[in-house]
This record gives C-alpha cells, sequence and structure tokens, in this order.
C-alpha cells in the first residue's frame, strides 16, 4: 500500500516538486520589473527604483472620490467636487496616480496584452478596495462593445475583475452589464465629450435585473480620468436595482494632491 501524504506534509511535497520547474521556468523567463525590465528577485513585482515612484493613494482621502489630501483634516471629509457634484456611484477607491510607472502598467496590460500583469495589479486593488470587495455581493466589470472586444481579443477591466474574484472569493458578473453601442475611444476627449460620447451606452442584459438588484456590487475598470464611463455604467446599474456601487480602478488621473 502506498503512502499518502496529507496536510502539511503533502503542502511541502507539493512544494519540492515545484521547486525544479520554478527554476527553469526562471532559466527562461528570468524574474524582472513589470516596469522597466531590470532584473528582480521575483516575478510580478517592481524594482526599487520603480516602486518609490510610485504615488499610491493612502489616507486621508476624499471618502466618495477617493481623491488624496496633502493634510489630514478628520474623518469623513469629502472633497470639494464631491459636494458639487455627487457622483451616481457611492464612493470610488484606486490604486495610485496615474504616473509614468502606474501609465506603463496600465498601457501594457491594455495595448500591449500584457495580461500577466493583472494578478499582481488585481492584488494591489483588493487592498486599495480597504474590504469593500470582500463584503459586496458582486464584481462586475466595466464591458467593451462586442465589436472593439474582437479586435483587441479581450478586456483589461475584466481581466482585473476575474483576477479580484478570484482573490476575494467574491462571485464574477462578467456578462450581467452590456455596453449596447459602440463609442469613440475617450482619450483625447474634454470632459463634456467624454460624456456626452458614453451617455446611454451601458445596460444590464434583459432578464439579469436580479444579479444586481439589492446588491452591494463593485464596478471595475483600469483607469479613472473624468468618470464619465463609469458614471454611465453606474446609471444602468442603479437602473437594475443595485443599492450600493464602488468603483474601483488601479489608476486615477489626477495631477496634484488636494
Amino acid at each position: 500500500m502506498g503512502l499518502h501524504l496529507v496536510g502539511p506534509l503533502k503542502t511541502v511535497q507539493e512544494r519540492l516538486l515545484r521547486r525544479p520547474l520554478a527554476y527553469a521556468l526562471d532559466l527562461v523567463f528570468p524574474p524582472a520589473c513589470a516596469v522597466c525590465g531590470v532584473s528582480t528577485g521575483g516575478h510580478r513585482g517592481l524594482c526599487p527604483k520603480c516602486w518609490s515612484g510610485l504615488r499610491i493613494i493612502e489616507r486621508p482621502y476624499c471618502e466618495v472620490l477617493g481623491v488624496p489630501f496633502s493634510h489630514d483634516l478628520g474623518g469623513g471629509i469629502l472633497s470639494a467636487e464631491a459636494i458639487a457634484n455627487p457622483p451616481p456611484f457611492d464612493r470610488l477607491r484606486a490604486v495610485a496616480l496615474h504616473d509614468e510607472a502606474v501609465r506603463m502598467l496600465v498601457h501594457g496590460l491594455k495595448y500591449r496584452d500584457r495580461t500577466d500583469l493583472a494578478p499582481m495589479m488585481a492584488r494591489w486593488m483588493l487592498r486599495a478596495g480597504d474590504g469593500l470587495v470582500e463584503r459586496c455581493d458582486a464584481i462586475l466589470p466595466v464591458p467593451l462593445h462586442r465589436s472593439r472586444m474582437f479586435s483587441r481579443r479581450f478586456n483589461q477591466s475584466a481581466e482585473l475583475a476575474r483576477h479580484l474574484a478570484r482573490l476575494s472569493g467574491r462571485p464574477l458578473l462578467p456578462a450581467t452589464l452590456l455596453r449596447t453601442r459602440r463609442t469613440r475611444q475617450q482619450v483625447g476627449l474634454g470632459a463634456w465629450a467624454r460624456e456626452d460620447n458614453v451617455r446611454g451606452a451601458f445596460a444590464v442584459m434583459a432578464g439579469r435585473e436580479t444579479d444586481v438588484a439589492g446588491k452591494r456590487v463593485v464596478l471595475v475598470d483600469d483607469v479613472y480620468t473624468t468618470g464619465a464611463t463609469v458614471a454611465a455604467a453606474t446609471r444602468a446599474l442603479r437602473k437594475a436595482g443595485a443599492a450600493d456601487i464602488t468603483v474601483l480602478t488601479f489608476a486615477m488621473a489626477l495631477a496634484e494632491t488636494i
């Protein structure tokens, strides 16, 4: 009768068996910084120089828009923008400001098919969510129109959402929210043009309203710029009855802290 390892012994055996494969993979694909490509001690990480260049968003920040404050003004403080123009979603959280290193990560995933970056980016997003992802009822990505999905082959927001669902154990709803018409790319458009471009461009699939009705949902996108896209998507979720909506992005385009 063979010996069957269980518990900690089985875990140790699995690690020992993986070591030769991991060593071989490191020889073929040496660990490198995800931004600049310099050699590092492990995969899916950044070198010290690129890491130090990140402007991670930490408290204090606006509790609604997640915009960082330069000084701690006390708990529950809102930014002037959140007070003057309340967004349709309940709150926004992002990992970091859209500086050079962050921009390279986003562009690597979005335009250079670097889907290997998504697990690392999703881990950072889970931390930035400050427990909101773990407490939600469902995770939804901002969808692409089917024609753009065909040309791009994958949706970067869906990749981030997929890994967030895996890390948090929360349900992923990849097909509940639809982009019902093809829109122009938002890059290069002003704030008003962006809003007009995506107005009415999203809807919850007919018959799937119960996926979000009365639920706490997390809407995932890669970059928050003017908020036009996530605002339009949020309105579609509200129409279907979503009770609480958190927008979670990897990057936030913002010149300076308030």
